[in-house]
């Protein structure tokens, strides 16, 4: 028994000796981040050893690309980040499932959605608010009867007939 015990406290204590953040050595230190890096995070000095690596390594990637970031991007990103701000915690639970939907779907599905995102946003204004009001002033089931026959619609088409639709979604967009 005694033995037995001598065996499970020698494995448990070399589990430590093998793990792939001792391998790594304790981790990314805050001495070892740049002064700019260090400006940018310096809320979480405080706590820096504390936070697991895995968070360290996402806020020191997060710094690096701040500071590769021109200012109109810089901008972008604070206005991204008050608006996240003023969302209610249901609404950005929301997103966040939608995203993980999303980051679930295959890469060319995701490619189409991006398409038809940027297809969307360069709209004018208000022909982005008729299909946004046609879109709300629908019911549930309505949405999904159009969604299907838009599926159906595209499956029944030959690929040179959805290029021409396409083509055709771009003239509009021109307009």
């Amino acid at each position: 028994m005694m033995n037995r015990l001598n065996h499970l406290l020698m494995l448990l204590l070399a589990v430590p000796a093998v793990s792939p953040l001792s391998a790594a050595g304790s981790g990314l230190g805050w001495s070892e981040l740049s002064g700019q890096e260090q400006q940018l995070l310096k809320r979480f000095q405080d706590d820096w050893d504390q936070l697991p690596e895995e968070r360290r390594q996402k806020l020191h990637k997060g710094a690096e690309r701040w500071q590769q970031m021109t200012p109109e991007q810089k901008q972008k990103a604070r206005q991204r980040f008050q608006r996240w701000q003023s969302l209610s915690p249901e609404q950005r639970a929301t997103l966040r499932e939608r995203y993980q939907r999303f980051q679930a779907l295959p890469p060319e599905q995701q490619q189409r959605l991006r398409q038809r995102f940027q297809w969307f946003q360069q709209l004018p204004a208000e022909k982005r608010q008729a299909l946004r009001e046609r879109w709300d002033s629908m019911s549930p089931e309505e949405r999904d009867r159009f969604r299907e026959k838009q599926r159906e619609r595209l499956e029944r088409m030959t690929p040179e007939q959805r290029e021409q639709l396409r083509e055709r979604w771009l003239r509009q967009e021109g307009e």
